[in-house]
């Protein structure tokens, strides 16, 4: 028998790939944290040996939940500013508290809160987008969450640097430290059309070209965008980024709510990835993003949660359930987008977006162990006919219990195993003092 360091045993294993299986009384086997072997339970003991074999006999075991576009460290801004428009609640509530408290500590801080809420609700990796993203990888590596850091760019000065080219400056140098870090990369952030002028614009798809990174940006994600976008160039936004060559299979379109059919159209041919975060749409009144014509034209697509300051939550779960429950009614259909669909966009669709769809997203052989175990004995989930409709319909955050990524657990029995929560708490709540003093 073969020596190796874990075997997870659940009563559903729901790979994702291939699609709308769900593998009843099968075991996932882990060395040296990937995933080396699926087979049936009964056929582990002639196989393989270890002294780490976990049995959840009532739980789901998926692919660790992505988390395609936030800003963590915003966490420490939840509930701040609620129930303002998008331009208000940036101009005199957001942007003001971030030039007031934004510092290294604040996002150390701030993330780690992030990291926490993310992995007690199953998500195991998370593409971000804020300031001093050098903090932010540093803290996400040593808490041991898979993370991807978005070397923001904007035309003014922010307390993460002064200008464009002092933004790509630091960034270049960031990508380069990250270069020998296993479980976080990087994407170009240039923050947004209404905040990037095209100088930067035309330099970031210089660098993506030159590095194969993807470009991560918020985008059509309100009328005053379409608006700005105008009156300041004549153009619509996506008009504006086709002019510019940035549209391509390395552009990463966060939100999409005020798009047109013929955008639809011109987005697919180019390969553009695009990211629905459903919550902070409703909750901002954005729009509604037409997820299913993105689907329908063959785009990947992920889901993410937002920031905590604007959806309020990080909970990708609930943000998942919100978007297969609003697909249908944007679309007036009920068999848009069905529940094994839902979970795809929620985990390969994600991985796939950020170019990590080698490594993780599904549970398959050869891929980093990122995976997480739902308890589905809730009376929620009860009687129980599909497991995958019970995921994404029926099941909370609170009966996530296990979570692992890269075949280490972070989360054992619904306790994090590497952050002490209870200081985390602490320091949140100092935040707070501070900040509404």
């Amino acid at each position: 028998m073969d020596p190796i360091d874990l075997i997870v045993s659940p009563k559903w294993l729901i790979p994702v790939v291939p699609k709308e299986i769900c593998l009843q009384n099968h075991s996932l086997v882990v060395n040296q944290n990937r995933i080396i072997d699926i087979l049936p339970t009964d056929a582990i003991s002639s196989r393989y040996e270890t002294t780490k074999h976990i049995k959840l006999d009532n739980h789901a075991l998926i692919p660790g939940l992505i988390n395609a576009h936030t800003h963590a460290s915003m966490s420490l801004m939840r509930g701040l500013a609620d129930d303002k428009a998008l331009m208000d609640w940036l101009n005199n509530y957001i942007w003001p508290a971030e030039q007031k408290w934004v510092t290294p500590r604040f996002i150390e801080d701030g993330v780690e809160l992030a990291i926490a809420e993310m992995l007690l609700s199953g998500t195991t990796c998370f593409n971000d987008m804020y300031f001093f993203p050098d903090v932010m990888a540093r803290t996400a590596d040593r808490l041991g969450i898979r993370a991807v850091t978005g070397l923001i760019v904007l035309d003014f000065p922010t307390p993460w640097a002064s200008n464009a080219d002092e933004y790509l400056e630091k960034g270049m140098a960031l990508f380069d430290d990250l270069r020998h870090v296993e479980l976080v990369t990087a994407t170009l952030a240039p923050h947004a059309p209404y905040t990037v002028s095209d100088d930067p614009l035309e330099k970031i798809l210089m660098l993506s070209d030159e590095l194969d990174l993807p470009v991560h940006i918020h985008l059509h994600e309100t009328a005053n965008e379409i608006e700005h976008s105008l009156v300041n160039y004549g153009k619509r936004p996506i008009a504006r980024l086709q002019d510019l060559n940035l549209l391509g299979p390395n552009l990463l379109a966060v939100h999409l709510t005020q798009i047109e059919d013929e955008e639809i159209d011109m987005l697919a041919e180019h390969g553009v990835s695009a990211v629905h975060c459903p919550q902070s749409n409703m909750k901002l009144a954005s729009g509604f993003c037409p997820l299913n014509k993105l689907l329908d034209k063959g785009m990947i697509v992920g889901i993410g949660t937002d920031g905590a300051a604007s959806n309020n939550d990080l909970d990708m779960l609930d943000e998942m359930r919100t978007a297969a429950l609003l697909a249908k009614a944007v679309s007036n259909n009920p068999q848009s987008l069905p529940a094994h669909q839902a979970l795809e966009i929620a985990t390969l669709g994600g991985a796939r977006a950020l170019g990590l769809a080698e490594v993780t997203g599904s549970l398959e052989v050869n891929k980093w162990a990122d995976m997480t175990a739902i308890d589905l004995s809730h009376p929620s989930c009860q009687p129980l006919y599909d497991p995958i409709s019970q995921v994404v319909y029926t099941a909370s955050r609170q009966q996530v219990s296990d979570v692992w990524v890269a075949g280490n657990q972070l989360v054992e029995n619904h306790q994090l195993t590497k952050i002490d929560i209870k200081d985390c708490l602490h320091r949140a709540a100092g935040w707070q003092q501070k900040i509404n003093s």
